[in-house]
């Protein structure tokens, strides 16, 4: 695995960070809107925003004294990209336990 993948990874081990990712989906905010719904600190907040921009996650901009936060989903893809190498694997694997569990429960056919 290269090291972008690996930030991005850790960054998604994060529930608190999903959940903010899953907020910008919706659109550019600002980080004190991001904030609310959360039972934490705000700068607790800016540190889970931190490793979400460390990942390349997040990008923050600033317009005048307004903070505001989007999501840049390119390092998501690639994460998708290395995940679907390994789903046909594991469809095989799900593929032949039916079939045993089936053989299992019905021998006769």
């Amino acid at each position: 695995m290269n090291s972008t993948l690996d930030a991005t990874f850790a960054a998604l081990s994060d529930p608190t960070r999903r959940a903010i990712l899953a907020r910008l989906a919706d659109g550019e905010t600002s980080i004190t809107a991001l904030a609310e719904p959360f039972a934490m600190t705000l700068p607790a907040v800016l540190k889970h925003l931190r490793a979400l921009e460390d990942a390349g996650l997040v990008m923050r901009a600033k317009s005048g004294r307004v903070v505001r936060c989007r999501l840049n989903a390119a390092p998501l893809k690639d994460a998708a990209d290395w995940v679907e190498r390994y789903r046909a694997f594991w469809q095989t694997q799900f593929d032949s336990l039916a079939d045993y569990l089936k053989d299992e429960i019905n021998p006769t056919g």
